[in-house]
């Protein structure tokens, strides 16, 4: 019974997923979950107390696929320009393999984070992510490869925001450029872009901090 009740469960929050991701939060309605789901319109209200309910469900869903996709331990393990690069291709490639996770976050900044506030699994999901960051930034820095004071919430949000807005506007940007955005190439052409700009940025200035920390020359006698 306990396992019929998981696959119940997920099943729910599956179809929930494409019907919020389909129709924003405001146009899904629980009948189209359910019908989706195959499932009795009673099990909504038993797994979760309603509409909000199960969009939070989703949305943590999401929200904890993203970042099992980060992989902070890999992360720590690998060399900073690794490490960035590694960071950037994975964001990128989420976000083209799994379009619907634009549309639901969309969705929740309509509602200016209403619902993920009433997660208490959100909220901190990226603490460990950050810690990496700055492990990173630090060593990187340390080592004279990236440059001093980069700000790691900053950093993030220009990786994410660098695929977000191509993946979100590529139909537009296709029609305006007429040059399919989402074709296979051309989204490997943008992923190396993306790689080169954040990394072009994090070496810039690099011989300027390195000349910053060299000691003083002693003042020749005489």
């Amino acid at each position: 019974m306990r396992r019929n009740a998981e696959i119940s469960r997920a099943r729910l929050v599956e179809a929930a997923t494409e019907e919020f991701a389909a129709r924003g939060y405001d146009g899904a309605r629980v009948d189209g979950i359910v019908a989706r789901a195959e499932v009795s319109k009673n099990l909504v209200y038993h797994y979760f107390a309603g509409k909000e309910a199960l969009f939070i469900a989703v949305m943590e869903r999401v929200y904890v696929l993203m970042r099992a996709h980060h992989q902070d331990d890999l992360l720590k393990q690998l060399e900073p320009r690794a490490a960035i690069e590694r960071l950037i291709r994975s964001v990128h490639r989420l976000f083209v393999e799994r379009p619907e996770i634009i549309t639901l976050l969309n969705s929740e900044n309509l509602h200016k984070a209403a619902h993920i506030a009433k997660s208490g699994t959100i909220r901190t999901l990226y603490n460990p992510l950050l810690e990496a960051l700055i492990d990173i930034l630090d060593r990187g820095s340390a080592a004279g490869v990236f440059r001093r004071g980069v700000d790691p919430v900053d950093l993030y949000i220009t990786i994410s925001g660098l695929s977000y807005f191509y993946i979100s506007n590529a139909h537009t940007l296709t029609f305006i450029f007429n040059e399919d955005l989402l074709a296979e190439e051309r989204l490997a052409r943008r992923e190396q872009h993306i790689v080169e700009v954040v990394l072009g940025y994090l070496e810039a200035g690099r011989a300027k901090d390195a000349v910053n920390r060299r000691p003083a020359r002693a003042a020749l006698p005489g």
